[in-house]
C-alpha cells in the first residue's frame, strides 16, 4: 500500500524478512550464539522471552545458518502436544509414518536419529516453541528424549522456547528434573532507544529506500510506545508509513506517528 509511494522495492516491517538482512543486536548475537553452541555440541537450552522480543526470528536464524549437509533441524509448535503426538510430528519430519504407541514411537525415533548420525553424519535440533503452554507431562518427555546410552551422550539437540512463563515452572521444586538438565540458558529482552533506531533504518534499507523517513522524535515515540518489543516497532512503522504515504509525506514525524498511535494501532504504551 505504501510500497509504490517511498519508491520500496522490498516491504519492511513483516515477519517474513530473510533473517540473514535483519538489525542483530549484540544481546540477539549472544543468543544466537548460544543456540548455535547448543546445536553443534547436542545440548539442552532454553529461550525465554516475552511476546515479539524475537524469539521465532531468532531460531529461524539457526535454522538458516545451519548448514543442511551437517544438520536436520526439527521444529514443533503446538500448544496441545501430547508425548505421542511430539514423537509422530518429528517422524514424519523425518519422512516415516505416524505409530500408535508411544514407546515404540520414541523408539523408532531413536533409532532414525541414529542412522542419520551414523550413516549421513548429520546433527539432530529439535525445537519446541511455545514450550510455555506444554504440560508437566509434555515437558517431561522431551527431557525423556535425551536419555540414550546410559545417559552418557545426548541424540540431539533440544531447545525450548517460550515466554517468561517456561522459565517460571522450570524454576518450581516440580519442574526441578527438567531444570537441571538444561546447559544453555538464553533470555531476549526487548531493545533500547539505540537498537530500536538502528532496527528501523536496517529495514528501510532492506525496503531499499536509503533517505531517511522517520525523524528522530517519531523514532523516539515509537520507541515509547514499543519499549523496543520489536513486533510493537513494525506494527508502529507499518501504519505510520500507511498514514504518511496517504497524507503525502515523503518525511514522517513525531505528529504523524503520535496521530497513528493514538487512533490507528492497538497495543499498550510501555
Amino acid at each position: 500500500m505504501f510500497e509504490p509511494f517511498y519508491d520500496m522495492q522490498n516491504t519492511p516491517f513483516t515477519r517474513g524478512i530473510p533473517t540473514s538482512v535483519l538489525y542483530k543486536t549484540h544481546q540477539s548475537s549472544e543468543v544466537f550464539s548460544r543456540l548455535e553452541y547448543t546445536a553443534r555440541n547436542q545440548l539442552f537450552a532454553v529461550l525465554i522471552g516475552e511476546p515479539g522480543t524475537g524469539k521465532t526470528s531468532t531460531l529461524r536464524r539457526l535454522k538458516d545458518e545451519l548448514p543442511e549437509a551437517e544438520y536436520m533441524v526439527l521444529y514443533i509448535s503446538d500448544s496441545k502436544l501430547t508425548p505421542r503426538s511430539f514423537y509422530n510430528y518429528l517422524l514424519m519430519q523425518l519422512g516415516c509414518k505416524p505409530v500408535m504407541q508411544r514407546n515404540t514411537a520414541r523408539d523408532l525415533l531413536h533409532k532414525q536419529i541414529e542412522i542419520m548420525r551414523g550413516m549421513q553424519s548429520r546433527k539432530v535440533v529439535v525445537i519446541v516453541d511455545e514450550a510455555h503452554l506444554l504440560s508437566k507431562e509434555m515437558l517431561e518427555e522431551a527431557r525423556f528424549l535425551l536419555n540414550y546410552k546410559m545417559d552418557s551422550e545426548n541424540p540431539l539437540a533440544l531447545i525450548l522456547s517460550g515466554q517468561t512463563e517456561l522459565w517460571d515452572k522450570l524454576r518450581l521444586s516440580a519442574y526441578r528434573a527438567i531444570l537441571e538438565r538444561v546447559d544453555i540458558e538464553c533470555f531476549l529482552t526487548p531493545m533500547d532507544f539505540a537498537d530500536t533506531k538502528q532496527y528501523i533504518e536496517t529495514q528501510l534499507l532492506y525496503a531499499g529506500h536509503d533517505n531517511p523517513i522517520f525523524t528522530e522524535d517519531a523514532m523516539k515515540s515509537i520507541f515509547e510506545f514499543s519499549g523496543g518489543n520489536p513486533r510493537l516497532i513494525n506494527r508502529a512503522c507499518s501504519q505510520s508509513l500507511i498514514y504518511g504515504s496517504q497524507m503525502k509525506q515523503t518525511c514522517i514525524d513525531s505528529k504523524s506517528v503520535d496521530i497513528v498511535l493514538e487512533n490507528e494501532v492497538t497495543g499498550v504504551r510501555q
